[in-house]
């Protein structure tokens, strides 16, 4: 600010004019990475939203990397200024309750018009070199400095479940937009004190004790080899994007030829479909295993919440993350979504159950079972977490956030 006070005052017009159209170009940016994913962006797409030519928007931009890194950094300085400003707070539930609101805030601003979304950070491991490592350097200190909400010190253990709560803190900040379209804008403040409310105590009534069963899951495999091959592509398309999973590293990763690729599978779109078809069949099958079993529905949504961690955290997993939605056609995403829906439902009808019977506390079920879909959502991301400990133990870490709330030490007895 100080440079630009001491130019002259033509100069200081042209500094403020050429912000103004970087900070378009990179809303247009996010925009375009949020549909279509990094890997899939291109500069005549940017350059369209904002009225601008290719070439324009290379005088900003050298490279397509370079514009995604910076679109990158701008939602990393979102979630410190947030930060910065929910640390401010005085306790643990005061910190995360101001950053939700921060969230919420912003949410409202873009649903308003008022302002643009910034891009989901899915896409940061597809990006490469040295821009790769500095920008997950600064992600890996936006988790440090969520995981201090809950504050710092004490015991390796105690650390451990501060990370569990900031990972699914992060993650549904991210999955918010998802499903809060579906809500009326004077809506919004009854939805967060909600999604609060399942932050605050879970879903557990009170004395619910934390004792799942195992569902089994196993299945014969229609054509060999197949779950093996969808399970290498998922790995790959959750790690790089679905642009940046190629067919050739997806082969690679298999050791087989491109042409064994479509003895499987006919187009790449496919493969992206076949691998959500696999990860929602994996979701459906424990929900129907679950409600099959004796017991209260509080019995059956923990055993699924359970089980589903279990696949997520071993040799098994992973799901599909929903953000490769991004790059498939649209009537095929809107198929996707809609089953992604349907299982979300199916949460809520298990949880308003639950609620009737009294073994799940009197919750907002439509809202509680999205905290369930961020929670098996993004729990890959977590596995090397996972594997320092027990498994057990990390299942009940990870599944306690939202089972009993992001401030229930009684995992820590368990």
């Amino acid at each position: 600010m100080e440079v630009e006070e001491g130019l002259p005052a033509e100069a200081r017009g042209e500094t403020k004019r050429f912000k103004a159209k970087r900070d378009a170009i990179l809303a247009a940016a996010a925009d375009v990475i949020n549909e279509q994913s990094a890997k899939g962006m291109t500069f005549a797409d940017v350059a369209q939203r904002v009225g601008l030519n290719t070439t324009s928007v290379t005088y900003y931009f050298k490279r397509k990397e370079d514009l995604a890194a910076a679109a990158f950094e701008v939602t990393l300085d979102r979630l410190d200024e947030m930060l910065d400003e929910a640390q401010r707070e005085a306790t643990p539930e005061a910190r995360v309750g101001r950053y939700l609101s921060i969230n919420m805030e912003r949410l409202a601003r873009i649903h308003r018009g008022e302002e643009k979304a910034f891009a989901i950070l899915s896409d940061l491991r597809a990006m490469e070199g040295e821009m790769r490592q500095r920008l997950m350097q600064r992600w890996q200190q936006i988790f440090r400095r969520t995981r201090a909400l809950w504050g710092e010190g004490g015991s390796r253990t105690e650390t451990d479940l501060r990370g569990a709560r900031a990972h699914v803190l992060l993650e549904n900040t991210f999955w918010l937009p998802a499903w809060l379209v579906r809500y009326e804008l004077d809506e919004l403040p009854r939805v967060e004190a909600r999604l609060m409310e399942v932050f605050r105590h879970g879903i557990a009534a009170e004395d619910a004790a934390w004792a799942p069963r195992m569902l089994d899951l196993e299945h014969d495999e229609a054509e060999p080899g197949r779950e093996a091959f969808l399970l290498a592509a998922t790995r790959l398309i959750n790690g790089l994007g679905y642009r940046g999973a190629s067919v050739q590293k997806i082969a690679s990763e298999l050791n087989v030829t491109k042409g064994s690729f479509y003895h499987h599978l006919d187009a790449k779109d496919e493969l992206v479909i076949e691998c959500y078809k696999r990860s929602f069949d994996i979701i459906a099958d424990a929900q129907r295993l679950a409600e099959d079993m004796p017991g209260s529905q509080w019995q059956r949504l923990t055993s699924i919440i359970a089980t589903l961690l279990d696949v997520q955290f071993s040799e098994r997993g992973p799901l599909l993350r929903t953000t490769a939605l991004s790059g498939l056609p649209p009537r095929v995403r809107t198929a996707m979504v809609d089953r992604s829906n349907r299982i979300a439902r199916r949460y809520a009808g298990m949880l308003s159950d639950g609620i009737a019977q009294g073994s799940i506390r009197a919750i907002d079920p439509l809202v509680a079972s999205q905290t369930m879909m961020a929670l098996q959502n993004a729990a890959f991301d977590m596995r090397k977490w996972a594997g320092t400990m027990p498994r057990d133990k990390a299942i009940a870490f990870y599944a306690s956030t939202i089972v009993f709330g992001l401030f229930d030490d009684r995992v820590l007895n368990g």
